[in-house]
């Protein structure tokens, strides 16, 4: 009998195998798929090397970096070029590059007069009485420009999500932060530096990636665990077991002492139906648009733009449908060959849940619809990838922590049983690594 199984061998399973083995633990990973990796996928095609789902995270110190050293990955994580720093919106059929400064905020053609004078009056502003959605603390302390042409087209890049609709205290809980602790962004932000001031040099976020892509990570993950991860054993049902689990799965029933799924949450309600309607139920409920990500590469000569930056964001004002692109070929080495940029673009989400009604080739053409006269493309793509998730991002909407409430409320009832995914504490690849270290630390306590 094995101490732990879980089922999902995304990098939220494989972290929480890893640290929970480095623990002591006896565990056993089931993926359903032919592979493990979940949604971080690399593959070379024709010397581009294209990402099907995150092309990059953001490395602190912490458990990812820990993971990182304890792989042996070192020296195969690269950082991002430092033009990424650069961030451009369109606005008016123009690229418009987020201010980095204050005085870059000042001289930006991007804010009003009016909406930077109002940004003077933000630390005046009362906190919230109760839960609001991303677009409403924004309009009450920033203004509905900062909403426009900043964090609109941010939850499109992040979530693929409508800021009417996502949680502040859910989707950008730093933030929220600052306003609950504070009472001001801008005060909040005053007070964490002088903190750092005080206490010396602070670990500075890093975007990065690996040489051969963010599959690298999952890939030596798994190798790392060896024949504790199994593939194609996906799991047909779940049932409970004396003190254990038993796992049934077409190759036969598995049983451990713990139970935990990282798989999404609709996933987890298919299993979770049988045991518990009402914590299915929970689960179901929480919502995940269609998105594709699309890969074109061009000669570098057919592309006006320098792609001198991070990429391209699209405001929903901008009344295109493509959410955004990734200048991938700048971002990081190797993505395409001598000679050739690669753009990485993305469409649907909550704002278009229509591509999900498309074929390949109508996305690619409606991206280079989107993406010609903004980038000054010159001619056909000389290659071309999408990669479609029907089920894609999870969303934090309003009243998602008072959800997770109930299903911590109903999993209490299920000893043994444990959830462990990206639709809860953060979506991003780290924070998937940091949250199954913490959870292995609870579980082994």
């Amino acid at each position: 009998m094995t101490d732990i199984i879980i089922v999902g061998g995304g990098i939220s399973g494989l972290s929480c195998a890893w640290f929970l083995r480095a623990r002591g633990q006896r565990v056993r990973v089931l993926e359903a798929g032919p592979q493990p990796g979940g949604c971080l996928s690399s593959a070379q095609h024709d010397g581009f090397l294209v990402e099907g789902g995150p092309n990059s995270t953001l490395l602190r110190d912490g458990a990812l970096g820990t993971l990182v050293h304890e792989l042996g990955l070192d020296a195969q994580l690269i950082e991002a070029n430092p033009a990424a720093r650069r961030r451009y919106v369109v606005k008016n059929n123009h690229l418009v590059a987020l201010p980095g400064s204050p005085a870059a905020f000042i001289r930006s053609p991007l804010f009003s007069m009016r909406a930077k004078l109002r940004l003077l009056l933000e630390p005046f502003h009362r906190r919230a009485a109760g839960e609001e959605s991303i677009a409403q603390f924004v309009r009450r302390r920033l203004g509905p420009e900062f909403l426009d042409w900043a964090i609109d087209p941010f939850v499109s890049g992040v979530y693929a999500g409508d800021p009417a609709r996502l949680s502040v205290r859910a989707a950008v809980a730093r933030i929220y932060a600052l306003e609950a602790e504070h009472g001001s962004l801008i005060l909040g932000a005053l007070a964490h530096r002088r903190q750092a001031r005080a206490v010396g040099p602070m670990p500075v976020g890093r975007l990065i990636s690996f040489r051969e892509g963010m599959q690298t990570l999952t890939q030596t993950l798994a190798e790392s665990l060896g024949d504790a991860v199994q593939c194609g054993a996906g799991v047909t049902a779940i049932r409970r077991d004396g003190r254990g689990w038993q796992v049934e799965t077409p190759a036969g029933v598995q049983r451990a002492a713990h139970l935990v799924l990282s798989v999404p949450a609709y996933r987890a309600a298919t299993l979770l139906e049988p045991l518990d309607a009402e914590l299915a139920a929970e689960l179901a409920a929480i919502r995940y648009p269609p998105l594709a990500s699309v890969a074109l590469g061009f000669g570098r000569e057919q592309v006006a733009h320098p792609l001198d930056g991070f990429g391209m964001l699209m405001p929903s004002r901008a009344g295109r449908q493509t959410l955004g692109v990734l200048f991938s070929s700048t971002l990081f080495p190797g993505r395409a060959p001598a000679g050739q940029v690669l753009l990485t673009a993305f469409i649907g989400g909550v704002r278009n849940e229509t591509v999900a009604t498309l074929d390949e080739a109508e996305i690619v053409r409606q991206v280079l619809a989107d993406l010609t006269p903004l980038l000054g493309i010159r001619a056909a793509p000389v290659f071309e990838r999408v990669r479609r998730w029907p089920h894609a991002i999870p969303q934090y909407e309003l009243g998602h922590l008072e959800r997770l409430a109930r299903i911590d409320a109903r999993l209490a009832r299920l000893p043994g049983l444990h959830v462990r995914a990206n639709w809860r504490d953060g979506i991003s690849v780290a924070d998937c690594v940091a949250n199954a270290a913490q959870f292995a630390g609870r579980l082994s306590d």
